[in-house]
């Protein structure tokens, strides 16, 4: 059961509530009835529960009036048959339910469970939460009177466990819709919600469990359910390196790609420097870096490895082009004359191109740009970059990140990654979700470094779209490990100094 927010590789695949109701419907039509999956579903909570807070009492529901309003009154009943302290508050009416939710609800009373309408109470000293009030089918704002035992519960400082998803929350989006319970634990059933690993969920789900609730596998593949639009795949870092596997032997500078960096203008040459340095220790056989002259001999004395040039106009860039495998453009690189000189003529190249930072802004005020470009390419933007690149606000973009990202990619027939809590990229027309990293990440250059990770990783023979999945799963856990160390005041080179045993650790188990 247990599922942490980096899913192993049989649990890969990242689900919408339409989808999920869709594998609950042929879950029934296989022959499990509706009323069985409940009983099943409150079973594992309550086995959750128990595992997790055994000296926490007594166990306090609270359900809605719907089907997830049903499982909590199954764990209310299974509680009081054990003989433990448990109690109901119902946020509907309990005379109100239906179906297989009326049936749990009959159960807890046969069982002795105190059911009583919820008016603003506090639950119970040393409880424990079961949040049981709102499921996947949520959409608009929470209505006044699930918000105020919302807020109670959320201000009481208790754990929580959530069932399927925390009360409040796009199951969709991740998005919290007013508010939203902040749980301990919550525990997820028949399919993984794509909404639990980015934007809000990442302060309100807490840990992630999983169970499948003894769903046959053929439920899964019927109908290709997961081949419809919105089906998200999880990253899974060590299967990705595991294909990727060991170098040639016969291994050589010449076979492993030559990454060209382009940035660094007045005050910004660091991000250039970060980007090139991180291509390096992400295997690239060669690394050049154009920058503003004056900044050259800083480069070198910083990063030896590093082949640093001096360009003034667009054209001084040339030669340089013709020898890279891929480009990574926008790192410091201004919005100024030079930055989109530069970037004009890296754009009519038609080498593969990874844009990002200032390439990106350039391109949001000027979109014809990228008609010049022939080959393939990433963006790269973080929610600013990618609301000027459509014509939105940030917060239109956050509200639900799946859909900016694929957008972006539709409207510029390219890779897209979305940078942020829950990282998603789109790609090859599918879409990915890294819920690695950490808020450490929240700082200067970060963007920089993966940049150069993802250019390393073109460079060395992977498409752009593999390169894309495999450099966010890779920085992400490079951030992780050097958050070890905390958290605050983490800074980009750290990351950095991480990406070489990130790689090798993974691929010498391949």
């Amino acid at each position: 059961m247990p599922l942490p927010n980096k899913p192993n590789a049989t649990e890969h695949i990242l689900y919408t509530a339409a989808q999920v109701r869709e594998l609950d419907r042929l879950a029934i039509a296989s022959g499990i009835a509706g009323f069985e999956l409940m009983r099943r579903a409150g079973q594992v909570a309550f086995s959750c529960v128990q595992q997790h807070w055994p000296d926490h009492s007594p166990i306090e529901v609270f359900c809605g009036g719907g089907n997830n309003g049903g499982d909590g009154y199954v764990v209310a009943a299974l509680a009081a048959e054990a003989g433990l302290p448990v109690r109901v508050w119902a946020l509907a009416a309990p005379e109100s339910l239906a179906g297989d939710a009326a049936l749990a609800r009959q159960w807890a009373q046969r069982a002795g469970v105190a059911v009583a309408q919820w008016q603003g109470e506090l639950p119970a000293e040393n409880s424990v939460v079961v949040d049981a009030m709102l499921g996947i089918g949520l959409h608009g704002d929470v209505r006044p009177h699930y918000a105020a035992a919302i807020k109670a519960i959320n201000s009481s400082g208790l754990p929580v466990l959530a069932i399927d998803i925390p009360s409040g929350l796009c199951s969709d989006s991740g998005r919290i819709l007013g508010v939203a319970i902040k749980a301990k634990q919550t525990l997820s059933f028949i399919g993984l919600k794509r909404g639990l690993y980015t934007l809000d969920a990442l302060d309100c789900a807490g840990n992630i469990s999983f169970a499948d609730l003894a769903v046959p596998r053929d439920v899964y593949a019927e109908r290709s359910v997961e081949s419809l639009d919105g089906v998200v795949r999880h990253l899974n870092l060590s299967s990705m390196l595991a294909q990727w596997g060991p170098r040639s032997r016969n291994a050589h500078k010449g076979v492993a790609g030559h990454v060209l960096v382009v940035g660094g203008d007045y005050g910004m040459a660091g991000a250039a420097l970060l980007a090139a340095s991180a291509a390096a220790r992400s295997g690239a056989g060669l690394v050049s870096c154009a920058t503003r002259p004056e900044h050259v001999a800083a480069l070198v004395a910083a990063r030896p490895e590093l082949m640093v040039h001096g360009v003034s106009r667009g054209q001084e860039l040339d030669a340089l082009l013709a020898k890279a495998t891929v480009v990574v453009i926008g790192p410091g690189l201004g919005q100024g004359a030079w930055g989109r000189e530069l970037l004009l003529a890296a754009l009519t190249a038609n080498k593969p191109l990874l844009l990002d930072a200032d390439a990106l802004n350039l391109i949001a005020s000027e979109s014809q740009l990228l008609l010049s470009h022939g080959g393939p390419r990433i963006l790269t933007p973080h929610p600013g970059e990618a609301a000027r690149l459509l014509a939105c606000t940030t917060a239109v973009v956050q509200a639900d990140r799946f859909a900016a990202a694929r957008t972006l990619a539709d409207r510029f027939a390219t890779n897209v990654l979305l940078k942020g809590g829950g990282t998603v990229i789109a790609a090859d027309a599918s879409l990915y979700l890294c819920s690695g990293g950490n808020p450490g990440m929240a700082s200067g250059g970060m963007g920089d470094v993966l940049s150069g990770v993802i250019g390393a990783f073109v460079a060395q023979g992977l498409s752009p779209q593999r390169a894309t999945c495999l450099g966010v799963a890779v920085h992400a856990e490079a951030a992780d490990v050097a958050a070890e160390a905390g958290e605050r005041g983490m800074l980009a080179s750290d990351v950095i100094e991480q990406l070489r045993g990130v790689i090798n650790q993974y691929a010498a188990l391949s």
